[in-house]
């Protein structure tokens, strides 16, 4: 453990601190509080135990109140709190003094873990990617094998020396079974539609999220240097994702050498130029807001117009959407800090999901799929959970 100050906080972050009128609007949209009915896991007590860590350090504020460093117990009991967050940003959204929350909580998730504070499950994020380059500990060599379960798949598996646009595909679409779909989908996509793209198989990393949120920043550089060299390998002038938060991290933390774009822009383009025809499809749909993409890339229209350029499907919103949308469960690593959290608020998702009387719930996140969809499948609900490259691939007029 290092000696303990207040450097992994900005000055700017230190400022903003004091600004909490502990008006407690960010607990009443906290999708944590909600599904525990843990006031504890509310961003309120979070700046108060923060303000009070950060007090405690300094020297002047020790000496007048006679002030001491919080105890082992009492900074487990802390983290506890502070890893149980989807990093939703939700909290952000709605603080009537604009306190930037969501990037005070990476960095205190950073202080913990400089402070040797933190559960168990982050050594087992760090060893992970730092041994395999994914989340997972899968064999790397591997990401791209889901090409094998295409039909007509292309021999080269769409792994080419040089193209126009690679296709980063992210650890959950590449290795978890429930959200391959989604890659198979788009390459089908980009391939019927004329895209002259790629994938970087093993020589895609995982674009870095997983780290961030499990307060392991130091580590980011070197996947951020890797998959930047990847891309430039490749001759490529576009990277286009399916993946909210690697679409997220190319945007606000890798240098931007490259055009990015999430794959409901990138579509939604191709099909107003007619390069995607679609036919009907008669389905009524909702739409859930990805927390990555909705919050935090400000991308709202650009899935719902692409919905609704399908004939036939009927769309209605849910109750809470764009900005206010409620996350599934999935973010910020929380399933393998608390998995039944994470459960408990993919509940209450699906319940507002089922209000709307939709046959199928669309998002546009790998993650939102797989958490939604396991949900959905371990407790028989009546409802089908798509990507939205699923529900584009359905409408494909081949």
């Amino acid at each position: 453990m290092r000696d303990m100050s207040n450097l992994n906080f900005s000055i700017k972050q230190l400022l903003e601190m004091s600004a909490c009128t502990n008006c407690q609007v960010c607990a009443d949209v906290c999708p944590a509080v909600t599904a525990s009915q843990d006031g504890a896991l509310s961003a309120t007590y979070r700046m108060k135990g923060l303000n009070r860590i950060l007090r405690s350090r300094t020297g002047l504020f020790r000496k007048l109140f006679r002030k001491k460093e919080p105890s082992a117990d009492a900074w487990n009991q802390f983290s506890n709190t502070v890893f149980r967050c989807t990093l939703c940003g939700n909290c952000e959204e709605v603080c009537p003094v604009g306190i930037h929350l969501r990037e005070l909580w990476l960095s205190l998730r950073h202080d913990l873990v400089d402070s040797s504070y933190y559960p168990p499950k982050i050594d087992m994020i760090r060893d992970n990617l730092d041994e395999s380059h994914n989340v997972f500990a899968e064999d790397n060599e591997e990401r791209g094998d889901w090409v094998e379960d295409m039909r007509n798949a292309p021999d080269h598996g769409y792994i080419k020396a040089k193209a126009e646009v690679v296709y980063f595909t992210g650890c959950v679409a590449a290795y978890f079974p429930l959200a391959q779909k989604i890659p198979m989908a788009l390459a089908e996509i980009l391939e019927f539609s004329g895209v002259d793209f790629t994938l970087m198989g093993e020589q895609e990393w995982c674009c870095g999220f997983p780290l961030l949120g499990a307060g392991l920043k130091d580590m980011l550089q070197k996947f951020i240097d890797h998959n930047l060299a990847a891309v430039r390998a490749k001759g490529a002038k576009k990277v286009v994702f399916a993946c909210p938060s690697c679409y997220q991290m190319w945007r606000e933390y890798y240098p931007q050498q490259f055009e990015i774009a999430h794959v409901t822009q990138f579509l939604l383009k191709r099909v107003r130029e007619g390069k995607i025809p679609l036919k009907e499809l008669p389905l009524i749909v909702t739409y859930h807001d990805p927390c990555d993409l909705g919050r935090g890339a400000r991308v709202f229209d650009a899935p719902r117009e692409l919905i609704q350029s399908i004939p036939g499907v009927k769309f209605v919103e849910l109750s809470e959407n764009r900005e206010a949308c409620k996350c599934c469960g999935g973010g910020g690593n929380l399933e393998m800090i608390d998995a039944g959290l994470s459960k408990e608020i993919a509940r209450q998702k699906i319940e507002a999901v089922m209000d709307t009387g939709a046959q199928a719930v669309i998002t546009s996140c790998q993650q939102c799929v797989r958490t939604m969809a396991t949900f959905v499948k371990r407790n028989k609900v009546p409802i089908e959970v798509l990507d939205i490259t699923q529900l584009v691939q359905r409408a494909l007029d081949r």
